[in-house]
């Protein structure tokens, strides 16, 4: 699953608009729309910001399939 599509099911399930994240997040509209529309390179800081409403954050994981 996507970061877009995840945050979108994430928003959904919680039954905030875009423009509530939005809010919420401290972010703008436009990015909460763009993001989940998987249109943005979006800042890190960002979509932390927008993941944390929901009690999640971003994280650097190591891919085993490929070596180090």
């Amino acid at each position: 699953m996507s970061i877009s599509s995840q945050i979108k099911t994430l928003r959904k399930a919680a039954g905030l608009t875009q423009a509530q994240l939005a809010s919420r997040a401290g972010v703008g509209l436009r990015f909460v729309r763009e993001l989940e529309q998987g249109r943005r390179n979006p800042n890190v800081k960002n979509v932390d910001q927008v993941l944390s409403l929901f009690g999640h954050h971003l994280e650097a994981v190591r891919d085993h399939a490929k070596p180090a």
